[in-house]
């Protein structure tokens, strides 16, 4: 059964995508993303081994979702700016072709931490390509270039969401950076609630999470996008510098971003 949380953000991914006013394709895409009974299972299951067994931060469908909704979000802004994406600029497909290879990266991009951490970038591949393949042909009935030139695309994504493979893409570039913008104290107040219940210690990356209230995506000054993260606590200091600054400098979409982050009612620190 879905939380409230992840039917919040349904209803907000859906109206994101139904503003940029496309074919109807990249809305079809996430309806079946949304519903497919297969990959809620896999997220569910990723994110019990990510919590419970291994004691991460929160790895399932409402990580999914905050990342998809990131990624649009600076999908968006890219597009205002006028910046092409890489299916646009190589002339063999267009703005839609590039959303839904976002979105379903964003979306199935954890699938492998079902399997466990280690190289969980690459198990998240062939375990979301079984999915990915009913969703595209549904998308792009008949038209074989298209689902393959999305199905590389997607997987680029997927693969690379780490920053620890090189990725080419400006749409892999954004699904990295998205992830990483995920990491907010909600996605480690479940792991903090375990410790003691277990002969677990915690992990830095659930007690830095904890102290970052909020990130904000929006337009920023002399660049595209601006990532404002708040903190209430330096120890957030490390999620952004060990994380979220990392993915950026590996990301193909690192060129338009400015990056700040503070703690509450002190001066904010400029990264780029």
């Amino acid at each position: 059964m879905r939380s409230g949380r992840e039917i919040s953000l349904d209803g907000k991914l859906t109206e994101i995508v139904g503003a940029f006013e496309l074919s109807g394709k990249a809305q079809a895409a996430l309806g079946i993303l949304l519903q497919d009974e297969e990959l809620q299972a896999a997220q569910e299951y990723a994110n019990t081994v990510s919590i419970v067994r291994l004691g991460f931060n929160d790895h399932g469908p409402v990580h999914m979702r905050t990342v998809a909704m990131n990624a649009l979000i600076m999908l968006r802004l890219l597009r205002q700016a006028g910046i092409k994406t890489s299916l646009e600029k190589d002339e063999c497909g267009d703005f839609e072709d590039s959303l839904i290879a976002v979105l379903c990266a964003s979306i199935l991009h954890d699938l492998g931490m079902g399997i466990g951490r280690q190289d969980h970038e690459l198990h998240s591949v062939y375990l979301a390509l079984p999915i990915l393949e009913r969703i595209l042909t549904e998308v792009y009935r008949g038209n074989i270039q298209k689902q393959v030139m999305v199905r590389a695309l997607c997987l680029e994504g997927i693969s690379g969401h780490m920053g620890t493979h090189t990725i080419h893409s400006l749409e892999a570039g954004v699904v990295q950076i998205a992830d990483g913008c995920d990491m907010t104290k909600g996605r480690a107040r479940i792991p903090l609630a375990l410790v003691g219940q277990t002969t677990k210690g915690g992990h830095i990356h659930q007690y830095s999470a904890n102290s970052i209230e909020e990130v904000h995506i929006d337009a920023g000054n002399e660049k595209p996008i601006r990532i404002d993260v708040y903190m209430s606590n330096e120890a957030g200091f490390f999620q952004v510098e060990e994380v979220l600054l990392k993915k950026i400098a590996g990301s193909t979409a690192k060129p338009f971003i400015e990056l700040y982050a503070q703690v509450r009612e002190e001066t904010a620190h400029q990264y780029l």
